[in-house]
């Protein structure tokens, strides 16, 4: 595809009315019985990025021992299933993830109880710096579940030569050639803003989607100053997702993935509303007459300022988690400043049901797509939700 040819999403993202929006959340959450955890599996990373914030990386490697872990997720899904919950998302992230000892040893433990949940999918947001054989291996576990995805972290500090730009883009092509989703996230920084672009490009030509991120302040609820009217344009609408895994993974037919059974919404209107609506089209609003609005990614909610929810009942602690270091500490979200639920190391209790946002804002994509609503919604963030009275 010659680059004169790209054409922005034909998805208009500057035409949903945000300020009328009264239920957000991800599609997967929306309409399936699911439970999600996002672990932060230590802030050990190999590289030294100068946009990083300080508090989300370290030299040292933190990591919890494996069997810990294990036990972890056992509990987590213990919990959950009393709840009514048994199909399963587990996110997986650091510092570099991959650097953690017993990460494949994770993604086995959980694999092996993929036979008794309704679905279980597996993610990863890694700057993928490990060597093909690595990601051979996990390709290998990563095809026992329903659905298996990677965020790519592409920073170009470190992917700096074509021969670095080329081999990160054949491990992902081979992630995708093994059914595996991936999409790379990119920060455009302001200042790099042009070649960044161009970076783009470069991978999005080759068959691989790539999310353009807006770099955020220290707080993480505010992008920087500098981008021009032109920059934020493209921040805005991004690059056309496309199913590329999905036509590598036909061609090659590597994997056959268990068939899920997870609870899903049966109502027939949702059924034509989203007929036509395509896949990365993950998350779904609401607006006060009831109509749906679609966006590809939580990332850009940050772009369009759409990240304070206060007020709102949202579904974080009693249907998804996050595990983050260096404390241990297991919260309902990255931006909530509640107490914890508890600790990887004492124990936890999740909530019994959708609680009110104390917060100012969403710091985090993983936060911003957990299902919520507006107070006096009468809107279900789960199937057969009534707990709006």
């Amino acid at each position: 595809m010659k680059n004169k040819d790209l054409k922005w999403s034909e998805y208009d993202f500057t035409a949903t009315p945000y300020e009328d929006l009264v239920r957000v959340g991800q599609r997967t959450m929306l309409y399936r019985d699911m439970f999600t955890v996002s672990w932060l599996l230590g802030r050990f990373c190999n590289y030294k990025c100068s946009y990083c914030w300080p508090y989300a990386r370290s030299d040292r490697k933190d990591h919890r021992p494996t069997e810990l872990n294990l036990k972890t997720i056992d509990e987590i899904k213990r919990q959950a299933r009393e709840r009514g919950f048994n199909s399963f998302h587990f996110s997986l992230s650091g510092g570099e993830p991959t650097f953690h000892p017993g990460y494949l040893d994770m993604l086995k433990h959980l694999s092996d109880d993929v036979p008794n949940t309704n679905y279980t999918s597996v993610h990863m947001t890694s700057n993928c710096s490990r060597n093909m054989k690595w990601f051979q291996t996990y390709v290998e576990y990563a095809a026992k579940f329903h659905r298996a995805s990677i965020t790519a972290s592409l920073h170009t500090e470190h992917v700096n030569t074509p021969k670095k730009m080329q081999d990160f883009a054949d491990k992902l092509i081979f992630c995708q050639e093994h059914d595996v989703q991936v999409t790379i996230n990119q920060v455009m920084v302001p200042d790099w803003f042009d070649r960044d672009w161009e970076n783009a490009l470069f991978f999005h030509n080759q068959g691989i989607n790539i999310t353009l991120k807006p770099q955020s302040d220290p707080t993480a609820s505010k992008i920087v100053k500098g981008y021009t009217d032109e920059m934020l344009r493209r921040l805005h609408n991004g690059m056309p997702q496309r199913g590329y895994t999905e036509a590598k993974a036909q061609q090659t037919q590597l994997v056959n993935r268990p068939t899920p059974s997870f609870l899903i919404d049966e109502d027939d209107n949702y059924r034509k509303q989203t007929a036509n609506v395509p896949w990365h089209m993950q998350i779904e609003f609401r607006d006060k007459e009831g109509n749906p609005w679609y966006m590809d990614q939580a990332e850009r909610f940050n772009a369009f300022n759409f990240n304070n929810f206060k007020g709102w009942e949202c579904s974080s602690g009693y249907r998804s988690i996050i595990i983050r270091e260096p404390d241990g500490s297991i919260k309902r979200s990255y931006s909530c400043h509640d107490q914890p639920l508890g600790n990887i190391e004492t124990g936890f209790k999740l909530f019994d049901g959708p609680t009110k946002c104390i917060t100012g804002a969403c710091v985090s994509s993983a936060d911003s797509k957990i299902p919520k609503r507006a107070p006096g919604t009468k809107m279900g963030l789960w199937p057969g939700d009534k707990s709006f009275g």
